[in-house]
């Protein structure tokens, strides 16, 4: 149950509002984003940069996501995800390897990369060097830049879920048309 109450005029996210806001899926993240109304258009900007731009495989990038969610013990957020997992590809077996870490069979060796260094990035401020390199390595600098904002923005999202108690929506999560939606 929520901690505070979802905003009563929700007329930003109305269609007709914001041409932005007005087309979002009904999210209840984005209901209670509402309480701060010049907060969510940017909170929303930056989510679909990693959705819909983002250069990293959506596979990976999910395996990424869920993993925060994971260790912020984040339910909102995880079955979100796991949706939109599914819907990018990663299997069922997949989204149980994530939740195991990067030491799980039935990673691919850039998972592994990627899961490694975010859980050393969600427990450490201040990756080390050889997390950092490994990372570069692999994924390149802008690879490895678009990683790390990664993880920053959904651990801020999990902090924000689990601050107010933002229920996951009645009958399951509705955030997968994201998925469909890909941009030039």
């Amino acid at each position: 149950m929520a901690r505070l109450p979802y905003p009563e005029d929700l007329s930003i996210l109305a269609p007709g509002g914001d041409k932005v806001l007005g087309n979002l899926a009904p999210l209840n993240v984005f209901k209670m984003l509402a309480h701060a109304p010049h907060m969510l258009k940017p909170f929303v900007s930056m989510g679909t940069a990693f959705l819909i731009k983002g250069k990293m495989d959506p596979v990976t990038r999910e395996c990424v996501v869920l993993r925060v969610g994971y260790l912020s013990g984040a339910s909102y957020e995880t079955t979100q995800h796991e949706a939109i997992g599914l819907a990018v590809g990663m299997t069922p077996a997949l989204i149980e390897a994530v939740k195991e870490g990067p030491d799980a069979s039935g990673l691919t060796e850039e998972q592994r990369i990627a899961l490694s260094f975010t859980d050393h990035l969600v427990a450490n401020p201040g990756p080390s060097d050889a997390q950092v390199e490994a990372a570069r390595a692999h994924f390149g600098l802008a690879g490895l830049e678009e990683l790390v904002l990664l993880i920053g923005y959904y651990m801020m999202v999990c902090r924000f879920l689990e601050t107010f108690g933002v229920d996951i929506e009645d009958g399951g999560p509705k955030g997968t048309a994201i998925v469909d939606r890909k941009q030039p």
